[in-house]
């Protein structure tokens, strides 16, 4: 039988200095690869600036989020969802299943 992942979304916001257009999120997928762990990372249409990642939800995240923050120190990271199958990270209401016929 298959088993569906889930997933733990986190919310990066900057309050200081930009994480869109400096190949944030290519810095955070090549850190991950290299430290096998398996990431989504999106830019996040519905707030401006912003970027999301996911992680699976039984992972570990706080190597990830000491990483960002080493990149940007001046980010708010937040946990936004949790046990998220399939999700889209560009706009969260889209992960709301009821919206949709089957």
């Amino acid at each position: 039988m298959k088993e569906l992942i889930s997933w733990d979304i986190y919310t990066v916001s900057p309050t200081k200095d930009p994480i869109t257009g400096v190949m944030f999120r290519g810095r955070v997928r090549k850190y991950c690869i290299n430290k096998e762990c398996n990431v989504l990372i999106e830019n996040a249409e519905d707030q401006k600036g912003s970027v999301r990642f996911a992680v699976p939800t039984d992972s570990e995240s706080n190597h990830i989020v000491e990483y960002i923050k080493g990149l940007v120190p001046t980010v708010n990271i937040v946990l936004t969802e949790q046990d998220v199958y399939n999700p889209v990270l560009s706009k969260l209401k889209v992960n709301i299943l009821d919206r949709y016929e089957a």
